[in-house]
């Protein structure tokens, strides 16, 4: 699986078309049923980081200037700032790993970071 990965990226890259693989949108889902008000900006996050290629940093920030780099993460606003999404982006491997979604009060409480491995 792994191999036909890379070469699905390589042949996208090649054509001018490589997009960054989300992993897992089922984290994404979980969240929003969790808080039904987080799915519509949830789902436009995952819809533009799907077709998005950034190989860094910057290129994220503008799509969304509010990124944040937190250790080896990048920390999302989501609906105006009333939660967090955080995840590991892979520019090297073209893929995003989704670590968590929380409300900002649980992200303001800062154990997340160990949990989530940043």
């Amino acid at each position: 699986m792994l191999d036909f990965s890379v070469r699905r990226m390589r042949a996208l890259e090649e054509e001018g078309t490589a997009c960054l693989r989300v992993f897992s949108k089922r984290a994404l889902r979980e969240s929003w049923r969790k808080h039904p008000d987080a799915q519509s900006p949830l789902q436009s996050w995952y819809k533009t980081a799907r077709r998005s290629a950034w190989s860094n940093l910057a290129e994220v920030r503008r799509a969304y200037p509010h990124a944040d780099p937190v250790g080896k993460c990048t920390v999302f606003n989501v609906k105006g700032n009333e939660y967090r999404l955080v995840v590991k982006i892979e520019y090297k491997f073209g893929a995003i790993y989704v670590k968590s979604i929380m409300t900002h009060a649980e992200y303001d409480k800062k154990g997340w970071q160990d949990v989530c491995n940043c």
